[in-house]
């Protein structure tokens, strides 16, 4: 067992699932407010809790954040997103999903407003900036609208 000292020294990679919620040729993002990544545009998601499926918890964290009902989960792809700077050194490896809207006229809802700005709507080919940095790395080789979804990109690592 580990002390406290040995905690802090050596954090433990945490598990997280990041939502591309789809709704036509839009992804959903909201501006976040958090000291890490503060006036960034990125994805509704959060960390796994115990017991919990991949699927359960993009359900959980998109109806959470955003108020929304989404259906089907599919995994895209795995990043591991690693921060050594700051007083809070962090691992995150990161199920990236794609959802699609149990209701495709459903409108977000800022349900945590000390944690973002606000949700909306965004067209894949014209994304706001500045994007949060794990999900401007991801940009660049996945795209949620593809058939595979599925492709290498810069610093993730692949199912």
């Amino acid at each position: 067992m580990k002390n406290s000292d040995e905690t802090v020294a050596n954090p433990l990679p945490r598990v997280a699932v990041a939502v591309f919620v789809l709704n036509g040729p839009s992804i959903l993002l909201g501006r976040r407010l958090s000291s890490v990544g503060h006036g960034t545009f990125a994805l509704p998601g959060g960390r796994l809790e115990f017991g919990e499926s991949l699927e359960e918890c993009a359900r959980r964290e998109v109806k959470e954040e955003t108020g929304l009902d989404v259906g089907r989960v599919e995994i895209l792809t795995v990043a591991s997103c690693i921060t050594r700077d700051g007083p809070d050194p962090s691992h995150f490896v990161t199920m990236i999903v794609r959802a699609e809207m149990s209701d495709p006229s459903q409108e977000p809802v800022n349900i945590e407003p000390d944690k973002c700005d606000g949700w909306a709507w965004y067209d894949w080919a014209r994304l706001p900036q500045p994007l949060f940095g794990p999900l401007e790395n991801l940009v660049s080789g996945v795209n949620p609208f593809s058939a595979r979804g599925l492709f290498s990109a810069p610093g993730l690592s692949t199912i």
